[in-house]
């Protein structure tokens, strides 16, 4: 189950139960951290703590002060320097070099546009969305919260911000949505500024693997603790069973022809074949070969099974666009030496990950440049007024 899944399903037990609780959101960090803008954790009167805002080191601070506004009922913006070696807010000397700003929400369960609302809505369209996050880093200001989401086709659920720095929301948003990439933005009237953090949300990556033997129950339990939808399609009952998979995954049990039946497919959709049946796969492939938005195909086995595949096709007169074969990793998975059923099913989803993020899966100590891009975290000043006299 996603973290965002896992935060939802206890908001909707706390809700039933009548017991209060406050999300915790990273909206900001610049330099170094375990977690990026966008993590969340969801903290309960009795301080039970569902997801993760860090690797473990600001959790037990983060839980003081969202018991601190959940009693005030009102949100508030901590930031955490984990910069300073003797650093005395956090006490930990956790030395992770990044100023991280977290902010605390209560929520108000008769409001039917709260935070926890507003994601569990992102989470059932199952759509990319720009989640609109307002805050202001003087923490003696108003911190408005999570507020807004915003679709690809620009229609909006929640509150409205200011109707002067709305415009430049929607426009930010839009490319938000193109980009792929969040965003930060900044706006103020004179002297006044505020702040917006634009996430960018994908849904779940969508694995299916075609083949049901005792390899793929291993990559589908590997790709469900990423967080991944999982589809496992097979033509033999005996193997593709709900007994022999996980409960979130959906087992279908198809002839070859008829795989795409009941799989609705997207741009994160990700195929595996690997049923170890050669006209199985091939039968599977032929099905993919017009599903342009299909970034991922990946084929288990030899090159020259692959070859022969290639030469199979060609032979009964596919056409076999550049585009296309671009997509097919065969051998499927990354060179990492992987030899048991986990290791492959580990290289698999390596390669798989590195496609959809567009990196090279080399090693990080032969990066030069910091872990993440700096100029990613910056705040875009998008509106600026003199005085607010002007804004009338």
């Amino acid at each position: 189950m996603r973290e965002l899944d896992a935060i939802i399903t206890e908001y909707e037990r706390l809700k039933k139960s009548g017991t209060g609780c406050v999300l915790a959101t990273v909206v900001h960090v610049e330099g170094s951290s375990y977690r990026r803008a966008g993590a969340r954790m969801l903290i309960d009167e009795f301080g039970n703590i569902t997801g993760a805002i860090s690797g473990g080191c600001l959790e037990g601070d983060a839980l003081r002060k969202a018991l601190l506004a959940l009693h005030q009922q009102k949100n508030k913006l901590i930031t955490y320097d984990t910069s300073d070696e003797d650093d005395a807010v956090i006490g930990a000397q956790l030395g992770c070099n990044g100023i991280i700003q977290v902010l605390f929400e209560p929520i108000n369960y008769d409001d039917h546009l709260n935070p926890c609302e507003l994601l569990k809505l992102i989470i059932t369209r199952n759509e990319p969305v720009a989640v609109l996050i307002q805050f202001n880093l003087n923490k003696t200001k108003v911190q408005p919260g999570t507020s807004l989401v915003i679709n690809k086709d620009l229609e909006k659920t929640g509150k409205y911000p200011e109707k002067d720095i709305f415009k430049k929301i929607l426009e930010h948003s839009e490319t938000v949505l193109k980009n792929n990439n969040s965003d930060f933005l900044e706006y103020g009237f004179g002297e006044e500024t505020s702040h917006v953090f634009i996430q960018n949300y994908q849904p779940p990556v969508k694995l299916i693997i075609v083949g049901a033997g005792n390899d793929a129950q291993i990559l589908a339990q590997q790709a469900e603790l990423l967080g991944w939808d999982v589809i496992v399609t097979d033509g033999r009952p005996t193997h593709a069973n709900k007994e022999r998979f996980t409960s979130s995954c959906q087992v279908i049990v198809s002839k070859p022809e008829k795989t795409l039946e009941n799989i609705e497919i997207d741009n994160r959709s990700c195929f595996v074949l690997m049923s170890h049946n050669y006209n199985y796969d091939l039968a599977v492939l032929k099905l993919l070969l017009d599903k342009n938005e299909i970034p991922y195909i990946g084929i288990l086995g030899p090159k020259k099974k692959y070859q022969r595949m290639l030469d199979d096709l060609s032979d009964e007169g596919f056409e076999l666009k550049e585009g296309f074969l671009d997509k097919i990793h065969a051998p499927v998975g990354l060179e990492i030496g992987a030899e048991t059923p986990a290791e492959i099913g580990l290289s698999i989803l390596a390669e798989i990950q590195m496609v959809l993020t567009g990196k090279s899966a080399r090693s990080l100590r032969d990066k030069e440049t910091p872990i993440h891009e700096k100029k990613n975290n910056r705040f875009q000043k998008v509106l600026t007024y003199d005085s607010k006299f002007t804004r009338s």
